[in-house]
């Protein structure tokens, strides 16, 4: 367990808390050094805010369960139940907890990977976010599987999806870098507060001020993906986070969630996630 005290400098006000390699504010319930990465089970179980701080080494942080709130610089973000972020290291920041507390998968780069990230010319050094249910997600998400559901993971399997992770990452930050046009905030609006009911490639367009075929072919190229595969990443994700509540039936959460049926949520979920939703549920509640 890590409950580290921020020091306190000689005006009374609380410096900034350096962390070092595999330390966390919280309490830490696992942790596992392998293939050039720290992976930490982190969990709070009460609503805090923490001291301003920053992390020796660049990490991902995958948000399980309960609510967080971030500051750093003049960004400040909220996130709920699975999202990942990405944060380089010696970035001064400030989380709040919230009020249920939280569970974070934490994997931390140590100095090797940062090493193969340059010598293939690629760059993960600024900070990103991925609250939408994208395949950042998920390969974080089948990450946390094979480290959370093994005694001794298999080294390949870890690594390939690490390097997965970082990968995907790095493409993200390219592809951001480019014009995209102002409408397409709008729609990845509109997507995020309404995938569960059924939408129109016409409505879309209608919203975006362009031609159906014109708004599907600059949506997968800012967006990487088609607009039927990112709202089906959006529903899976809502799924994901009412499975929190262990008694709701799957049959009633496919509906709830925009799918024609139960069969049609599984198969969705198992091409998203990699698994069945009834593989998941117990990942997220253990017997």
């Amino acid at each position: 367990m890590s409950n580290v005290a921020a020091h306190s400098n000689v005006s009374g006000t609380a410096a900034p808390q350096h962390m070092g390699a595999g330390n966390f504010f919280g309490a830490i319930q696992g942790k596992r050094e392998q293939c050039g990465a720290i992976f930490t089970d982190l969990r709070h179980a009460s609503p805090r805010k923490l001291p301003m701080h920053s992390h020796e080494l660049p990490f991902f942080a995958l948000l399980l369960d309960g609510l967080y709130g971030e500051r750093y610089g003049h960004h400040q973000s909220q996130y709920g139940p699975f999202t990942i972020m990405f944060r380089p290291a010696g970035i001064l920041h400030q989380d709040e907890i919230g009020p249920r507390g939280l569970r974070f998968f934490e994997i931390e780069l140590c100095p090797a990977w940062q090493k193969r990230l340059a010598d293939c010319s690629a760059a993960l050094d600024t900070p990103r976010d991925d609250i939408a249910g994208g395949p950042l997600l998920w390969l974080g998400m089948k990450l946390f599987r094979e480290i959370e559901t093994s005694a001794a993971p298999d080294d390949l399997a870890v690594e390939s999806l690490f390097a997965e992770i970082l990968s995907f990452a790095a493409r993200t930050s390219e592809r951001e870098s480019r014009h995209v046009p102002g409408w397409l905030s709008r729609i990845l609006d509109k997507l995020k507060t309404e995938h569960c009911r059924r939408l129109t490639l016409d409505e879309l367009a209608v919203e975006a001020g362009v031609h159906p075929v014109h708004l599907s072919r600059v949506f997968r190229r800012c967006a990487g993906e088609g607009i039927n595969e990112h709202v089906h990443r959006l529903r899976v994700r809502t799924a994901c986070e009412k499975m929190l509540a262990p008694q709701l039936c799957l049959a009633e959460l496919s509906l709830s969630t925009g799918f024609a049926d139960q069969s049609h949520f599984t198969r969705s979920f198992r091409k998203i996630t990699g698994m069945t939703p009834a593989a998941f549920r117990s990942l997220l509640h253990p017997c």
